[in-house]
């Protein structure tokens, strides 16, 4: 491999592979790649001779081990690190994406959206994850009468690489939002984004490599072709794919995915539906959001997202007044140019091969019987030379049934208006297109919204609603957010992306595990029920045998270091006063003869909320220590009720452990099980507290 100094930009793009930039040497056939505005070359690419077998060996062997020497926890921390690093070094990242054609509203949306849902993956994954390397799944299954031998499910990551190959549209974004959960997970990638703007992706992946957050083989760029890349992956790969339906078809094809179980994800075409509800009419509030709505996903990118709205459906009285509220407001905000240019609202598309694209699509349309009614092919292309430009275009039909129009994709700022009849019919038009990414229904109406609701949302793997309360706030038809889950069935691809944790999740392997209390405490690093635990008594604490676990910081406390009490009985003045005290005079607590009659209760019985403040007591070391805070109660069940004469006791168990990486306290979940004087479980609980990392000498 040739060592590529890149502290210039190079005519030829180089690509990040085994730790070096690398290009090859005196390539024999090289792609040229284009200014979007001005046609002037911005770079060549070429990946001859590039060793795609020995990126996937790295991957596997030193990516996987430096990604593995650190915990979910910590492997967050450095997005939250890298965020921080991009966000001061983005303008680079918008001069470059000036030139794929996109505006300064355009880099918001790629740039800075790329970087905020690695901060925002960032911040899930320390707050809703262990800081470990095992995920437990749900709760855990008793597989034995006496609680000897159980079962559940944990995930692991997986141990290949993380393949991604990307769209042109959202260098930097699509390349983020994939990378932020696969690193998050522990494993490794490989990006391999589109050519026509792999410039602005190998941009920001010398940024990340320049941060030194990446850890050795935990990332690598291939800037061009990689026919072969698929050929040396196997089922323990995950590939994510954006592009469209015949190239994820092509992969899917794949030996090694179709046959050798390579994971495989796709979100790929989706002619995306705007709905007008029919409560909606031009003089509300609702009419206006929705015509900015599909300004916006018309115009933003130009049109080149896969968000994008294509089929605008409105009650056919409405059409007409659609497509000129449409033509006013493109008429008034669209100013098509150079992205340079401060004046311009929508730049070219990415290429001119894309504008051909386009506008043989939008040929197609109207061949089908599509009339134009803004815009179009011939209306003008802006001043700017060779340029990839294309106007804002609004098409409609006479009949909104026309196949084409929910088949044929326009990948620009084009859009068709459609007539239903009822919701019966808009609901079977929108279901035309074959499953979608996401659809807008713009409705002030509850029950419309709901019938939509049952009607489409098996065809969308995101609906949102747009009305008058929240048309300030939402942040968008087309903009996928990481927090929620961006993909969708059928013509969308079938795939899924993004959801929060679940997106870490898809970088895992589910696996059901079995075996006894304390082996499975020791696979997960939760304790479980019955696994061996250090137990410590009023009497053992007070004749300085044993330390109560409230008195452990986490540098000594340990899982399975546990809190026997003493019983405590409950009189009937207990029951009393404690209603009396708090309000809650439910008869079960106050009245002896309905208590009695109620097939639950043996008679009157203490109230559920007394008897875990009670446990509180029985458990609580008082003085001060390294317990800074009660944090929280989770998984409550009363099981057995207590009546006056009736004693209660509390065990107390650490359950989970969790350090915090940027502070000097921890979680720790206390497993908390009440029993009566018969051994009978009363109720059970997680408490959850905030715990010093080391105690301080006042402290003991």
């Amino acid at each position: 491999m040739a060592a590529t100094d890149t502290s210039a930009a190079p005519r030829l793009l180089p690509s990040y592979i085994q730790d070096s930039w690398w290009t090859p040497e005196a390539p024999s056939k090289v792609h040229e790649i284009l200014d979007a505005s001005t046609a002037e070359p911005v770079c060549v690419v070429s990946t001859e001779g590039l060793d795609t077998g020995a990126a996937v060996a790295h991957a596997r062997s030193a990516g996987q081990e430096s990604l593995g020497q650190l915990s979910i926890h910590q492997r967050a921390l450095r997005l939250k690190h890298l965020a921080a690093y991009l966000h001061e070094h983005r303008e680079e990242l918008y001069e470059l994406s000036d030139r794929t054609g996109s505006t300064r509203r355009d880099h918001l949306i790629d740039v800075d959206g790329g970087i905020g849902t690695i901060r925002t993956f960032s911040s899930k994954g320390r707050k809703e994850l262990p800081n470990a390397n095992i995920i437990v799944d749900g709760a855990v299954e008793q597989l034995s009468r006496d609680g000897s031998f159980l079962g559940e499910h944990i995930y692991t990551r997986l141990t290949g690489v993380a393949v991604q190959i990307n769209a042109f549209n959202f260098p930097v974004w699509g390349m983020l939002e994939k990378f932020a959960p696969s690193f998050i997970a522990g494993v490794p990638t490989i990006v391999k984004p589109a050519s026509q703007t792999a410039y602005v992706t190998q941009a920001c992946v010398r940024l990340m490599i320049d941060s030194g957050l990446i850890p050795t083989g935990a990332l690598q760029l291939i800037s061009g072709s990689a026919r072969d890349l698929l050929d040396h992956l196997d089922h323990r790969d995950h590939v994510a794919f954006t592009g469209s339906a015949n190239t994820a078809q092509l992969l899917r094809s794949h030996d090694n995915v179709a046959n050798q179980g390579v994971r495989f994800t796709a979100e790929t075409d989706s002619l995306n539906a705007a709905i007008l509800g029919p409560d909606a009419g031009p003089d509300t509030v609702e009419f206006d959001a929705f015509i900015k709505s599909v300004t916006l996903e018309m115009t933003a990118k130009t049109g080149q997202k896969c968000t994008a709205i294509r089929r605008v459906i409105v009650p056919s009285a409405q059409v007409d007044p659609v497509v000129e509220a449409l033509r006013t407001r493109l008429d008034s905000r669209v100013v098509l140019g150079d992205p340079r240019d401060a004046q311009t609202t929508m730049g070219p598309l990415a290429s001119q091969d894309q504008r051909e694209e386009v506008a043989r699509a939008v040929d197609t349309l109207v061949s089908a019987g599509g009339s134009v009614r803004v815009g179009g092919p011939e209306s003008g292309t802006g001043d700017a030379g060779q340029g990839a430009f294309f106007p804002a275009t609004v098409l409609s039909f006479a009949e909104p049934r026309t196949p084409a129009v929910h088949s044929v994709e326009a990948f620009g700022p084009v859009t068709s208006v459609l007539g239903y009849a009822d919701i019966d019919d808009a609901v079977d038009l929108a279901a035309l297109g074959g499953g979608s990414l996401v659809a807008t229904v713009c409705t002030h109406d509850r029950e419309i919204a709901a019938e939509f609701t049952r009607g489409i949302a098996s065809h969308h793997g995101r609906v949102l609603f747009l009305d008058r309360d929240d048309a300030k706030t939402s942040t968008g038809h087309g903009s996928p957010l990481p927090h929620l889950v961006h993909g969708g069935p059928g013509r969308a691809g079938g795939g899924e992306e993004l959801g929060g944790i679940r997106a870490v999740k898809h970088y895992m392997q589910r696996t059901a595990v079995q075996g006894s209390p304390d082996l499975l405490t020791g696979v997960t690093g939760v304790w479980h029920r019955g696994a061996k635990a250090v137990t410590a008594t009023p009497e053992t604490v007070a004749d300085g045998t044993a330390v109560h676990p409230f008195r452990k910081s986490l540098a000594e406390l340990r899982i399975g270091d546990q809190f026997a009490s003493g019983l405590r009985t409950v009189a009937l003045e207990d029951i009393t006063s404690f209603a009396e005290s708090t309000g809650d005079t439910f008869y079960a607590h106050t009245d002896e003869e309905a208590a009695t009659a109620n097939p639950f209760f043996p008679r009157r019985v203490a109230h559920g909320y007394l008897l875990v403040a009670w446990a509180a007591g029985l458990f609580v070391e008082p003085a001060p220590g390294p317990v800074l805070a009660n944090t929280g109660l989770e998984n409550l069940s009363f099981q057995t009720p207590v009546t006056y004469d009736d004693s209660i006791r509390v065990t107390l168990t650490a359950k989970q452990i969790i350090p915090r990486e940027t502070d000097d306290y921890g979680e720790v979940r206390w497993d908390t099980v009440l029993h009566n004087q018969h051994d009978e479980i009363v109720a059970t609980y997680d408490v959850l507290t905030r715990v010093a990392k080391q105690n301080k000498p006042e402290w003991r």
